[in-house]
């Protein structure tokens, strides 16, 4: 294991990690809030003398293998949230470090869950470093490191298969730096157009900036309480819904588009699927809500939303979906699952990783009923690599397993079975909000400090997709 190498990557990170705090002094400043000076001086000052003690001196040994790429980023995230968490710490805003730490680590991990119950009472500081923080956590900040630094291409790809999250990671570009550059590229392209839109449909610039923060990662976190239904637009809200849709599609696709090989991007079955997914889920689903709605455009608009807010892990929320019937709220706890593609800033298990799993099984039926029949696995009609068939599996064996663990766990803390189910699915797919009391209308502030701590844990393990995060507690060979 090549300490010195991780230790090193760890403190670019933490640089960059460190530099983009700025930004939150810079908007104190602007409302006049003096508290950001300690607020997020001091964590500051202790991100950047840990990154520069870590990067001072470049190791000899530069090697980085999978079990380096892997813990390098699994410490790199767990670092970064316990000093992310640090502002609201010092600033009071939330005194104790358990409910801090979780709302940075939700913020980094895209998942958007809070334990706030008066979010409009925050600064404008601490409220823009929230949502920035999903911004961050959305491409990665090892992806932000890897676009801006110099380093062995073989070294970068282990990195990146740590972060990205998918079954299977691939570069668009020979180089690994350049496939960084172009993927981040993309994501600034989309925030910056999504925050122009929602100025022209009338939204002020620091929320149109905070929420498209918020929505390139898509974590949720707004600075209302009632999310984007507080601006009671349609417009609003539509430029919202295709904007998440959007960063829920494989970034792979948009660089196809760019050098105009459109036929790779329409034959990306994942992609057709996903948007098959959204259509009929919000059709099944308008029917099912509709008497709660006055008219078919009223139910369509929150059906379109909260379907495109639930599968992209988004959070996002224009209604209480604590108040639809038990078969929508079933709907949505399965698309929470199912996630969005492979590749981009959504959570859950990703649309690839279902597929490959139910054209296995359907597999593994041809080959019951006729053991004579060759029947391989396919996506985009070429066969599926048969370590990525078991990789999926045993992905989802681990997810299983852990969650099943997570409830037990969480159950200590005296819920219900389904509620402790629910915060632990919306944790570890990354989704924001559950059903019940952890519904869009409520929040996780009931939770004790061991069920915030093991609720931080889940939220890691989906952003990191299990196995860096598990990296961690393998045993060492001398």
């Amino acid at each position: 294991m090549n300490y010195r190498m991780i230790s090193y990557i760890m403190g670019q990170i933490l640089k960059v990690v460190g530099l983009f705090m700025l930004l939150p002094i810079i908007v104190g400043f602007i409302y006049g809030e003096n508290h950001v000076v300690t607020s997020f001086g001091i964590p500051f000052l202790i991100t950047m003398a840990i990154g520069f003690a870590f990067t001072i001196i470049k190791p000899k040994n530069n090697q980085v293998y999978s079990m380096e790429g892997f813990v390098s980023v699994a410490a790199s995230w767990i670092t970064m949230s316990c000093i992310g968490a640090l502002p609201f710490v010092i600033s009071g805003e939330i005194p104790d470090f358990p409910s801090a730490l979780f709302e940075t680590v939700s913020g980094f991990t895209t998942t958007g869950a809070t334990i706030l119950e008066d979010v409009e009472a925050m600064s404008r500081s601490c409220l823009f470093w929230r949502a920035f923080t999903h911004w961050l956590g959305g491409m990665g900040v090892l992806m932000f490191v890897l676009a801006i630094m110099s380093s062995n291409d073989v070294r970068t790809m282990h990195m990146m298969r740590a972060e990205c999250a998918g079954p299977k990671v691939g570069r668009l570009v020979s180089k690994s730096r350049f496939s960084a550059r172009i993927l981040y590229g993309i994501y600034i392209t989309l925030t910056v157009s999504e925050a122009i839109l929602l100025l022209c449909g009338g939204m002020p610039l620091y929320d149109a900036i905070l929420h498209a923060c918020s929505s390139a990662g898509t974590g949720g976190f707004s600075m209302w309480g009632d999310s984007i239904g507080h601006y009671n637009s349609v417009y609003i809200e539509m430029v919202v819904a295709v904007f998440i849709i959007l960063f829920g599609v494989n970034f792979n696709l948009y660089y196809y588009l760019l050098i105009r090989k459109f036929s790779m991007a329409y034959k990306n079955e994942e992609v057709r699927t996903y948007f098959g997914v959204i259509i009929a889920a919000t059709a099944i689903i308008a029917i099912n809500v509709h008497k709660l709605y006055d008219g078919v455009g009223d139910t369509l608009r929150h059906t379109f939303f909260m379907v495109a807010s639930t599968i992209t892990s988004a959070g996002f929320s224009t209604t209480d979906t604590a108040k639809w019937p038990e078969f929508s709220q079933t709907l949505l706890l399965m698309l929470m699952f199912v996630g969005s593609c492979a590749g981009s800033t959504g959570g859950g298990m990703k649309v690839s990783r279902i597929m490959i799993l139910i054209k296995t099984g359907i597999k593994e039926l041809k080959y019951i009923t006729n053991p004579r029949a060759v029947a391989t696995v396919k996506m985009d009609g070429k066969p599926v690599e048969k370590d990525v068939v078991r990789g999926v599996s045993n992905y989802l064996i681990l997810f299983m397993t852990l969650m099943s663990i997570s409830v037990l766990l969480i159950s200590l803390n005296g819920f219900h079975i389904d509620e402790s189910l629910s915060a632990v699915i919306t944790c570890m797919n990354n989704i924001g909000f559950g059903v019940g009391r952890f519904g869009p209308a409520g929040n996780l502030g009931g939770l004790n400090a061991f069920s915030k701590v093991v609720l931080c844990f889940d939220m890691l393990l989906g952003r990191l997709e299990i196995y860096p995060l598990i990296m961690l507690f393998v045993p060492r060979r001398r």
